[in-house]
């Protein structure tokens, strides 16, 4: 909710969807710093569901973002248009604003900085997915007043769409 300012406040809760794990991460609007959460394991929808719900239940978010995979040359794929399924559901169970946000090599990002904090492989892997979520969500706060983000939309944009502005 706005303060009466007008800026967002509270909590948002963001997703690294894939299709074995999904890497979540928590963040509020008045400081804008992300921090990794948690990583969903399994391909169960009704088990992915159960702990993302708890996960809404514990942090109470004002607003949920969700990483949206592109090539590096920005056209859509595959994995796209199954995030896009995953944010409409989202949408449609939890009644949240869902925004989106550029996640084009925040995984890669993500292994390189748990290198760099003295993680080995086999133990930098349970926590890749959460800290991929940081990066998009840090990355979601970054742009929060430029050109680079969009406004917590109700729709998620077709993939198939030409649009060419900063928002889709």
């Amino acid at each position: 909710m706005p303060e009466a300012d007008g800026r967002p406040t509270g909590a948002v809760l963001a997703f690294d969807f894939g299709e074995k794990r999904i890497g979540v991460a928590i963040g509020e609007w008045q400081l804008r710093q992300a921090h990794p959460l948690t990583t969903i394991h399994g391909e169960a929808n009704a088990l992915r569901f159960a702990a993302i719900s708890a996960l809404i239940n514990e942090w109470q978010p004002r607003t949920l973002v969700v990483g949206r995979p592109l090539s590096l040359d920005g056209d859509a794929h595959a994995m796209t248009a199954r995030c896009q399924r995953f944010a409409n559901q989202l949408r449609g169970r939890f009644r949240l604003p869902v925004d989106y946000a550029d996640e084009r090599l925040s995984s890669i990002e993500a292994q390189e900085r748990l290198r760099a904090a003295g993680h080995k492989s086999r133990s930098a892997g349970k926590h890749l997915d959460a800290v991929a979520a940081q990066l998009i969500l840090q990355g979601y706060f970054d742009g929060v007043g430029s050109d680079r983000r969009c406004p917590p939309s109700t729709d998620f944009p077709d993939p198939d769409d030409d649009q060419t502005d900063a928002c889709h």
